[in-house]
C-alpha cells in the first residue's frame, strides 16, 4: 500500500488542470477552463476545471471531483492505481507498506487484467533484448523497419518466443491465474490444454490514453499461409477495440498543441512518424474507424487529417470513415502519398522538414480530395458522374453546422461544374425524410408535454434544501474566514425602553453558522448535508489552517462529488461566456459577511414558519382547550419570526 506521507505529497504536487489537460482540450474561461465532457456526446463545453479550488465539474453528466477522481472515473483506476499514475507523472517517489493478504485479495477482476496485461508486456520486452530468439528475430526485425533502440523502447515494442507455451508457463510460474491469462486473450485454453496466442509473433502494446495496456497486437514474420499477418488481442474487460485508438497515450499533448490529429492506418505508421518528429499521430489498428474512437481525438482537437497510401481501392473503402468524422461536427482533410508509398515509407525516407512539408502541401479538404478520387472514375459515364455527384452531397449532408454546409455544396458545384440549385435541392431531398422524422418526434414530444402542463402542477421549490445547500457552500468557500458581523440586539434605551441596535461583532465564519444554527436547535433537513455540515465544522475547528483541496481529498468520493457539485455550480455562468455580453456576476467574497448573514437569517425565518405551520395543523386536530400551550408556543415563535425579519431586512 502506499503511505500517508506519499498520498500527501501527490496531493500537493498535483495540479488538476494539468492532469485533465492530458485527456480534454481546455481552453480559458476567466480564471476557469472550459472544455467539451469526456463523458458524454457533445459540441458545446458543459465541463468546467478550477485551479483555485482544485476541482473539475462536468454539468452534462453530474460528474465532478478532484484530480484522483477524474482519472478514476475517466480511466477506470482505483484509488491506489489514480495515485501511482500521478506519482509517475509528477517524479514522485512512492513509499510502500506492508500489503496484507486480505487486501491483496480484494484486488478485483479489472485490476487483476491489467496485472497480467503490464507483465506481458514487459515479459515481451525482456524476450526480445536478453533472448537470442528474440535479439535476432524481434529485434532484428525492428531495426530492419528502421527503428532506433529509443523508439523501440517508447513504444515497449518485444517479441512473443516462437514456442506453445513460452509465456504461458512464466506466467504461471510468476503466480498469475490462468483465468485471467486467458480473459485477456493472451493464452488460448482448450480442455486441458494451454498455448501462447501471440507465439512467434513480434508485439505491439495497445494503450489506454492514460498509459495502461489494454491488449496487443502481434505481428507473424515467417511466411505462413495459414496464419493471419496480424493478431489482436479479443476484447475484453479491459479492451474495446472501437474504443481505444494506438499511440494516444504518446500523441494527445501534441494533437492538442497543434490543434491537429493525423490519423494512420497501422503500428508502424504511428512509430515511424513518432520517430521523424510528428507525435500528433494515431492509428486505428488496422479496424474499421469508429465514432467512439472519433469522439477520443474531439476531446483533444477538431482537426483531423487523414493519411492514406497510394492504394486507391483502400482509399475508396477508407471514404466511409470521412462521413463519421463529419457527423462529429469536425474539420476533415484528406493526404495521400505517391503510388507504392504509405506513412510508414514515406516517413523513414524524408526528413521531418520535408515530411512537414509535404502534408502541408498535399492535404486536401475532404470535398476536393473525395471528387478527385470519384471523379477519375467516372468522368466518361454521365451515370456514374450523377452517383458521385450524389456520394458527396451525402458526405455535406452529414455537416451539422448549415455554413460549413453551403459553403461546401458551393464547393462542389464548382468541382464538378454543376449548379448550386440542383445540389441543393438534391441535398433537402436527402435530409427531407430525416427532417419528417425529427418533426414527428419534436410534435411527439410537444404532445407529451402539454399534457404534462395540463394534468401536473408546476414543481415546487425547495427552499430549506436551496438554503442548506448554500451554507454548505459557504462553510466550504470563507468557513475558515474572519468577518465582521454586524447584528441587531435588544437594547434598554435612556428611557427604559426596548429596542434594536446595531452592534459588530468580529468571528470567523464557521463559528457565526455554528452558533446561530444552535439558538433554534436547527437540524438539517437533508441527511447529506446534515452530513457535510457537521464534518466541515469538526474539520474547521480542529485544523487552524483549512485548505480545501486537502479537504476535499481526505474524504470519500460520494462526498468529494457532492462537495464539487456545491462548489462549481457558481462557475457555471462561465461556461456561457456573460461578459462577452457586457453582464458581470456579482463576486461574492467581497460581501461575505452580508451573504451568511442573509442566508443564516433566511434559513431560521423559513423553519420558524414550518414550525407555527405544524402547530396551526395540531391546533386544528384537538380541542380548544387543550391547545393554550401550543398557541403559547406560536406567539413566541411569532414574535421571533418578527425580530428576525427585522434583522433580515437590514441585512439586505
Amino acid at each position: 500500500m502506499i503511505s500517508p506521507s506519499s498520498i500527501d505529497q501527490i496531493f500537493e504536487t498535483a495540479r488538476v488542470e494539468e492532469v485533465i489537460g492530458d485527456f480534454v482540450q481546455l481552453k480559458k474561461a476567466g480564471s476557469n477552463f472550459k472544455g467539451l465532457s469526456p463523458f458524454s456526446d457533445e459540441r458545446s463545453p458543459s465541463f468546467m476545471v478550477s485551479p483555485v479550488k482544485q476541482i473539475w465539474k462536468d454539468f452534462s453528466t453530474g460528474k465532478g471531483g478532484t484530480a484522483v477522481s477524474f482519472l478514476m472515473e475517466h480511466e477506470h483506476f482505483t484509488y491506489p492505481e489514480a495515485l501511482r499514475y500521478l506519482a509517475k507523472k509528477y517524479n514522485i517517489e512512492i513509499e510502500e507498506t506492508v500489503q496484507s493478504d486480505e487486501q491483496k485479495e480484494k484486488a478485483n477482476e479489472k485490476e487483476s487484467l491489467y496485472l497480467v496485461s503490464e507483465f506481458a508486456s514487459t515479459y515481451f520486452q525482456n524476450v526480445m533484448h536478453k533472448t537470442d530468439q528474440g535479439k535476432a528475430i524481434g529485434l532484428g526485425y525492428f531495426k530492419e523497419r528502421g527503428f532506433t533502440e529509443e523508439t523501440i523502447k517508447k513504444f515497449d515494442l518485444g517479441y512473443s518466443l516462437n514456442e506453445w507455451q513460452a509465456f504461458t508457463d512464466e506466467a504461471l510460474k510468476q503466480g498469475y491465474n490462468i483465468d485471467y491469462l486467458a480473459k485477456t486473450g493472451l493464452t488460448i485454453v482448450k480442455e486441458d490444454k494451454r498455448f501462447d496466442r501471440f507465439k512467434g509473433r513480434v508485439m505491439f502494446p495497445i494503450k489506454s490514453m492514460s498509459g495502461r495496456v489494454l491488449g496487443f497486437g502481434g505481428r507473424i514474420l515467417i511466411a505462413d499461409k495459414k496464419a493471419a499477418k496480424y493478431v489482436n488481442s479479443p476484447e475484453s474487460e479491459i479492451y474495446y477495440k472501437s474504443k481505444v485508438l494506438y499511440g494516444i497515450h504518446l500523441a494527445k499533448q501534441s494533437i492538442a498543441k497543434e490543434d491537429n490529429c493525423y490519423l494512420v492506418e497501422g503500428y508502424t505508421d504511428v512509430i515511424q512518424f513518432h520517430q521523424t518528429g510528428i507525435h500528433n499521430v494515431v492509428s486505428s489498428s488496422g479496424t474499421a474507424l469508429t465514432s467512439e474512437q472519433i469522439r477520443l481525438i474531439n476531446r483533444l482537437t477538431k482537426n483531423i487529417t487523414v493519411l492514406f497510401d497510394g492504394d486507391a481501392a483502400g482509399m475508396r473503402a477508407s471514404l466511409r470513415g470521412i462521413d463519421l468524422i463529419l457527423e462529429q461536427g469536425m474539420n476533415v482533410r484528406v493526404c495521400t502519398f505517391p503510388e507504392g508509398e504509405d506513412p510508414d515509407s514515406f516517413a523513414k525516407q524524408n526528413t521531418l522538414e520535408e515530411l512537414a512539408t509535404y502534408l502541408n502541401e498535399n492535404a486536401k479538404d475532404f470535398i476536393q480530395f473525395k471528387a478527385s478520387v470519384l471523379f477519375e472514375e467516372s468522368k466518361n459515364d454521365p451515370i456514374k458522374k450523377a452517383d458521385t455527384v450524389r456520394d458527396i452531397v451525402q458526405s455535406i449532408s452529414k455537416i451539422p453546422d448549415r455554413i460549413k454546409t453551403e459553403i461546401y455544396i458551393q464547393e462542389c458545384a464548382r468541382i464538378m461544374d454543376i449548379s448550386e440549385e440542383v445540389l441543393f435541392s438534391t441535398l433537402a431531398q436527402m435530409t427531407k425524410k430525416e427532417g419528417q422524422e425529427e418533426s414527428k418526434k419534436a410534435k411527439t414530444e410537444q404532445k407529451a408535454f402539454e399534457v404534462i402542463r395540463h394534468e401536473e402542477p408546476p414543481e415546487e421549490i425547495d427552499v430549506q434544501y436551496l438554503l442548506e445547500r448554500k451554507i454548505i457552500e459557504l462553510l466550504l468557500l470563507y468557513g475558515d474566514k474572519t468577518e465582521d458581523f454586524e447584528d441587531l440586539v435588544l437594547k434598554e434605551n435612556e428611557k427604559g425602553e426596548l429596542g434594536l441596535e446595531p452592534v459588530i461583532q468580529q468571528a470567523r465564519v464557521f463559528e457565526k453558522i455554528f452558533l446561530d444554527l444552535q439558538d433554534d436547535e436547527m437540524e438539517f433537513g437533508n441527511s447529506h448535508f446534515k452530513t457535510l455540515y457537521y464534518t466541515i465544522i469538526d474539520r474547521l475547528n480542529q485544523d487552524a489552517d483549512f485548505d480545501l483541496k486537502t479537504f476535499v481529498n481526505s474524504v470519500d468520493q460520494n462526498m468529494a462529488r457532492e462537495i464539487t457539485t456545491i462548489l462549481m455550480e457558481d462557475e457555471r455562468y462561465s461556461l456561457d461566456n456573460w461578459k462577452r455580453m457586457n453582464i458581470f456576476p456579482k463576486e461574492k467574497d467581497t460581501t461575505i459577511a452580508q451573504l451568511v448573514s442573509e442566508t443564516i437569517l433566511s434559513l431560521r425565518c423559513f423553519l420558524i414558519d414550518q414550525k407555527v405551520k405544524g402547530f396551526q395543523q395540531e391546533t386544528l386536530q384537538n380541542k380548544i382547550d387543550t391547545n393554550r400551550n401550543i398557541l403559547e408556543e406560536v406567539k413566541d415563535y411569532s414574535g421571533l419570526k418578527m425580530l428576525l425579519s427585522r434583522k433580515l431586512s437590514r441585512v439586505l
